[in-house]
């Protein structure tokens, strides 16, 4: 009886290339939400302390307003008026109508300053305002 030999050798290799556009697409991804979210996180700005407070999921388009303990809203990281402020948050209320403002106000900031930005936001129909705070340390 005679048997035929295959070829036993087949190399089935990795293919790389699918490998490298994977790689590729998460860096891109990376890159463009790092460019978003260092725009969020102003630094100048320690937000209070609150125990009860937990963390929200977050919502696609939301805005981020930051204000300083000197009383300065920066948003986008730009240091804006009030009058700005009213006219780029209108802008995106008559987009959209149930956009979500976070506001990460300091801690040493007056009250006054807090509320007008509550106030601007509410003047154009923007009623999702929520506050920043973060947890104690050792928690």
């Amino acid at each position: 009886m005679k048997f035929n030999r295959t070829n036993l050798e087949t190399t089935g290799g990795m293919q790389i290339a699918p490998m490298i556009d994977i790689v590729f697409l998460l860096l891109i991804f990376f890159i463009v939400t790092w460019s978003y979210a260092r725009f969020e996180t102003e630094l100048d700005v320690q937000v209070p302390v609150a125990k009860e407070g937990e963390a929200s999921n977050r919502q696609v388009g939301e805005i981020v307003i930051n204000v300083r303990a000197s009383g300065e809203v920066v948003l986008n990281g730009m240091v804006i008026t009030k009058d700005e402020l009213l006219e780029k948050v209108s802008k995106i209320a008559v987009g959209y109508k149930d956009v979500a403002v976070i506001l990460r106000g300091d801690r040493d900031t007056k009250y006054s300053d807090i509320i007008g930005v509550v106030d601007t936001c509410r003047s154009v129909g923007i009623w999702n305002v929520a506050f920043a705070t973060q947890q104690p340390d050792g928690e």
